[in-house]
């Protein structure tokens, strides 16, 4: 019989935010897979667990998940965690995870620990619907064209990012979503753990520490503020294409496509105002 696949959520600060569950699967499996093996010795060895470990991360993926899924083929349970929090949630084992079950492989989630739940829980910003994004490009053209894509989603919107980006990212969220409500969350469940909260134009940034990340998260339109379909945007359509073909290399129709629809206008009605725009262009 083959393996199983565990997928096991770890502290994200405090080592004692696992449950004894994870401690038991870590204890019994034959094979844990890390994100980054001295990272998780340090908390095998806070709980006394002595078990091999092999490292899994974006780099070594594809060749890893091979490896491990012969293993598992061949009866080795195998324990897949991250550094922190729940692995997969902008963590590696997409690979593993879906080879193992296109090869019926029994894969079993622990449950635990993840920073954008942690984060959302005590922001104090509307948790009925969230849309999680992960980590939003480092460029600030690329960045910006992902908050176009979205600003018509009227949830509260969640984000991790860098600490030397997060004032750019900030101005640039407050130029494309307006004045909403923010916070933002970092060093979770740790000795210094922080809520900043404020409005987009008005938020009291700190200087931050360049170590670690920071969940962001931006709350939906204020009530009666909310964007309509074809509303005034800060880029024109036109900058909007150029941006996009530069930057994620699409070409005109799918830039398009993508700007209709975060504008909540049609593709025909996009292509309309893009044309009127470089012909108003031309004539100046």
């Amino acid at each position: 019989m083959s393996g199983t696949l565990y997928i096991v959520a770890t502290p994200i600060g405090n080592l004692e935010d696992i449950s004894l569950r994870a401690l038991r699967v870590l204890k019994e499996a034959d094979l844990i897979a890390c994100e980054d093996t001295r990272h998780t010795r340090k908390l095998l060895a806070h709980y006394q667990i002595s078990k091999p470990t092999v490292s899994y991360h974006q780099h070594n993926e594809r060749e890893r998940s091979a490896e491990l899924i012969k293993k598992l083929d061949a009866g080795v349970s195998i324990a897949l965690v991250s550094d922190a929090g729940t692995p997969l949630v902008s963590d590696p084992g997409f690979r593993i995870v879906r080879e193992a079950i296109d090869r019926g492989i029994r894969v079993v989630p622990i449950p635990g620990p993840s920073a954008m739940i942690t984060a959302v829980s005590a922001s104090g910003l509307p948790a009925g619907e969230i849309a999680f994004f992960g980590f939003l490009p480092a460029r600030r053209a690329a960045r910006r064209a992902r908050f176009e894509e979205i600003a018509g989603i009227e949830s509260t919107l969640v984000f991790y990012e860098a600490p030397h980006r997060i004032k750019q990212t900030i101005a640039d969220a407050a130029e494309v979503f307006g004045d909403r409500e923010c916070v933002i969350a970092r060093e979770l469940t740790k000795l210094h753990e922080e809520f900043v909260r404020g409005s987009l134009s008005q938020l009291d940034l700190p200087e931050f520490s360049a170590r670690g990340e920071i969940v962001l998260l931006i709350g939906p339109p204020i009530q009666g503020e909310a964007r309509q379909p074809g509303a005034k945007h800060s880029a024109s359509i036109s900058d909007e294409v150029e941006r996009l073909i530069e930057t994620e290399g699409l070409d005109t129709k799918t830039a398009l496509k993508r700007i209709a629809r975060a504008r909540g206008i049609s593709k025909s009605e996009a292509y309309r105002l893009m044309i009127a725009e470089r012909g108003r262009s031309e004539s100046v």
